[in-house]
C-alpha cells in the first residue's frame, strides 16, 4: 500500500469501528510504520505561526492511531541482539550505517521512530513515532518519548526525560524545535512545545500546567505549554496559599532572550552566563 489517503481510511475505520485483526488493516498499519521509520511521514508537522507568535503544529491522528493499532496486532516476541535480550511487541530499528546515524552501544530506537542522518545516539532509548533531527546529539540516559518532534541542531543533555503523547490520539506530542539546549535533567512531558532556539537550563521541569513566567520586563508574562523563542529558562517557584499555609510550587523562569553571541555552538553554561546565572 502507498496511496496515503487510502492508508488513512483504513486505519482511522479500524480504529474507530473495529477490524483492527484484518489482513487489510494489518497490512495498512505496518505500512504507516515504515513510512515513519524512514521518515517519509511525521506524527506532527509544522505549518506556520500564530498571530502571537506561536509555532502552529499539526497532528496527524491517523498515524498516532496506527501506532496504537500495531500494539492491539501484534504478539509479544523475543529479539537477541549480540549477548542482549529483549520481549517485546516492537521491533528495533536497523540500517544506521546506510542511514549516517552514530549509536554508541547500548542506545535503543524502536522501529517507527525516524533519526535523520548525522544525529548521534548516546546511550539513550527513542520511542514509536518519535523524530530527531540532523545535528541532534541525544546524550546520555536521556529518553526521547513515543511521537515526540526533536529538530534539527538540538542538544538533548544527560537524563533529560522528553515524555511519549500516544493518547488521545489528537493530542499534541512534545515538540522541540531546531536548535535548542535542554539541560541535565530536565524534564519536558505533556505537549509542550520548546520553540526554536531556546535554552532550557538543568533540572527544569515543562508540563501543560506549569506556568513558564517571563520576569524580564516590569511585569511578569505567564505562558502555558510552549517556550517562546530563543527564551533562556530557569527553574523558578511561586507562592500559592492553601489552608495549611502558603507552599511554594514550581513554575519555570524565562530569565533572557538568546542572542547572537550565543549561536548554537555556544555551551549552555555560556548562554546562563552572559544572563548573570551560573548553572
Amino acid at each position: 500500500m502507498s496511496d496515503l489517503d487510502t492508508l488513512r481510511k483504513i486505519i482511522d475505520d479500524a480504529y474507530e469501528h473495529g477490524g483492527h485483526d484484518t489482513p487489510e488493516a494489518t497490512e495498512a498499519v505496518n505500512a504507516a510504520l515504515d513510512l515513519l521509520d524512514r521518515g517519509e511521514a511525521r506524527i506532527a508537522e509544522r505549518t506556520g505561526v500564530d498571530d502571537d507568535g506561536a509555532s502552529r503544529w499539526e497532528v496527524n491522528q491517523w498515524l498516532k492511531r496506527a501506532v496504537l493499532l500495531s500494539f492491539r496486532q501484534r504478539s509479544m516476541e523475543t529479539i537477541e541482539v549480540g549477548p542482549y535480550e529483549y520481549r517485546d511487541k516492537v521491533p528495533l530499528k536497523h540500517g544506521y550505517d546506510e542511514a549516517g546515524v552514530r549509536v554508541v552501544p547500548p542506545a535503543v530506537v524502536r522501529h517507527g521512530a525516524y533519526v535523520e542522518a548525522g544525529a548521534v545516539l548516546m546511550p539513550s532509548y527513542v520511542n514509536i513515532g518519535a523524530w530527531v533531527g540532523s545535528g541532534t546529539m541525544v546524550d546520555t540516559w536521556a529518553t526521547v518519548g513515543s511521537c515526540a518532534q526533536v529538530g534539527r541542531n538540538v542538544h538533548v543533555a544527560g537524563g533529560v526525560g522528553i515524555g511519549g503523547v500516544l493518547e488521545p490520539p489528537g493530542a499534541r506530542p512534545v515538540i522541540v524545535e531546531d536548535d535548542v539546549f535542554l539541560g541535565s535533567r530536565c524534564v519536558v512531558t505533556e505537549g509542550v512545545v520548546v520553540e526554536r532556539g531556546a535554552v532550557i537550563g538543568p533540572g527544569v521541569r515543562l508540563t501543560a500546567s506549569v506556568p513558564i513566567i517571563d520576569v524580564t520586563g516590569p511585569q511578569p508574562v505567564t505562558h502555558r505549554g510552549r517556550v517562546p523563542a530563543n527564551a533562556i529558562v530557569l527553574p523558578g517557584t511561586r507562592p500559592k496559599q492553601f489552608p495549611a499555609g502558603e507552599f511554594h510550587l514550581s513554575c519555570a523562569l524565562i530569565v533572557g532572550q538568546r542572542s547572537a553571541s550565543t549561536d548554537t555552538k555556544t555551551s549552555l553554561n555560556d548562554a546562563l552566563r552572559e544572563h548573570g546565572v551560573g548553572t
